[in-house]
């Protein structure tokens, strides 16, 4: 999630149109289409397998600390707690910040090509794993907690995740879950005016259950399998429906910037901030915001920077920000953090690969989508779908994604296009076998019905 830096407040705002401008204003021409990648990953102690907490002398605060004494970090700080660490005007940018379970975050620059965030996730691991290593902490990347208990994941310093916790229980019984025993890959694409952000969008949301498949990680909770491929994805199912789920009027006639944003304004805030503090606003109206009637800030009216706050608290399986947000996938080892985003940009930054995405899923109803959308967290890649399954729907759009990847030519130094970060998907397309199906098998097979092994075979 989004880290607020104290500063200056934006301009206020006096209109719905200036929500709306807001979002259009991220419109930009293809030259300057850029590639953001998230990805998140369990801390835990080596040999141990015990999460860590934030204070200690091995702590988070300790592994934030040495890496912004030593890789040029600058720390961002909330009541004087390291909660995140930036890097301003560097080319290695990017962000640093914890989720609410001390899961660690980068949140990457905006990049020109796969090559470039493959050497970003690479840096960024040999960074983590030093400063980690001479602290005994190591890092796992997938989809849900395997084995420690909500009551055992410790709770991070940031005051905003404060306000989610006491609201999340009110909205849905896995709120907390998603919260402190999950981890994601995240990617964030541009787009050019607002008939290329539908577009987008509307292949984005059709095949996000398709990545969840792909890159489904998650089958253990609490030490046994869990009876998911993506634990992950199962728990948005039941967080809270006003602000989760595949936004189905995307779909509809009058779809654009202006719809978004009414969507926006009717999912409730969480919060505000002022002045280096986070108001407790759970449960209240963006619109009556907008109208001076907020009844924790009454007369006052949100700016710019409130907005772009109460977008980050929108969860849909697609999020528009001034980017589009891919949020389907569980976390996972590094080479698929970069097939992510190497799916995505063959998909949608391609204009011929874009129409043939299109055509693979413009006849599927509101139902088809929501019903995939259920079914693959149990299901994955074998999960039914119409008159074939969703392995042959993934097959069909790693294709697509190949061909505009390689109309995109971006050659590393080797002479090599971005399809080389797709391998990972080949090889799990060509048998049939997802991460989680591969740590089902070793579950059940050589590691003799324990999670242990993942701590060591599976860790970063």
């Amino acid at each position: 999630m989004s880290t607020r830096v104290a500063g200056p407040q934006g301009p206020t705002i006096e209109s719905r149109d200036e929500l709306v401008a807001y979002l259009e204003a991220g419109s930009k021409p293809s030259a300057e289409w850029r590639i953001g990648t998230e990805h998140e990953k369990f801390s835990f102690y080596t040999g141990i397998n015990a999460p860590v907490p934030y204070d200690g002398e091995r702590g988070i605060r300790a592994l934030l600390e040495g890496l912004k004494d030593r890789f040029g970090w600058d720390a961002v700080l909330e009541q004087k707690n390291v909660i995140a660490l930036r890097r301003i005007n560097c080319p290695k940018g990017g962000v640093i910040s914890l989720e609410p379970g001390g899961q660690l975050e980068l949140s990457g620059a905006p990049l020109a090509s796969l090559h470039e965030t493959y050497e970003e996730v690479r840096q960024h691991l040999v960074e983590v794993k030093e400063v980690g290593g001479e602290l005994g902490v190591s890092f796992l990347g997938l989809g849900f907690s395997p084995k420690w208990r909500l009551a055992d994941t410790p709770v991070m310093p940031k005051a905003r995740y404060a306000i989610m916790r006491n609201y999340m229980p009110k909205k849905g019984k896995l709120g907390l879950d998603m919260m402190f025993r999950t981890c994601t890959t995240q990617v964030n694409l541009d787009f050019a005016d607002e008939a290329d952000m539908i577009a987008k969008m509307r292949v984005g949301l059709a095949l996000q259950p398709i990545a969840t498949a792909l890159f489904a990680n998650s089958p253990f909770t609490e030490g046994k399998p869990n009876g998911f491929r993506s634990m992950r994805s199962e728990v948005w199912r039941d967080t809270d429906p006003n602000r989760t789920g595949m936004l189905p009027f995307v779909f509809e006639d009058g779809m654009g910037f202006e719809r978004y944003a009414d969507y926006a304004l009717d999912v409730p805030m969480y919060f505000v901030y002022r002045g280096g503090h986070y108001i407790d606003a759970a449960g209240a109206s963006f619109r009556d915001f907008l109208a001076g009637k907020l009844p924790q800030m009454p007369g006052e009216y949100p700016t710019l920077d409130d907005w772009s706050d109460h977008l980050t608290t929108l969860f849909p399986e697609v999020r528009m920000k001034r980017f589009l947000e891919m949020r389907g996938a569980d976390g996972g080892r590094w080479r698929r953090i970069c097939a992510l985003p190497a799916f995505w940009t063959g998909l949608l930054y391609d204009a011929t690969a874009l129409d043939a995405a299109w055509d693979l899923v413009k006849g599927w109803s509101a139902q088809d989508r929501h019903g995939l959308r259920n079914d693959v967290p149990k299901g994955g890649l074998q999960a039914a779908f119409r008159d074939t399954n969703v392995l042959e729907i993934a097959r069909r759009a790693l294709a697509i994604a190949q061909d505009g990847l390689a109309r995109r030519a971006r050659l590393n130094a080797q002479g090599e296009d971005e399809r080389i970060y797709l391998e990972p998907l080949v090889a799990i397309l060509k048998d049939g076998v997802s991460p989680a199906d591969e740590l089902l098998a070793r579950y059940n097979g050589p590691w003799r019905g324990s999670v242990k092994p993942l701590y060591t075979e599976y860790a970063f």
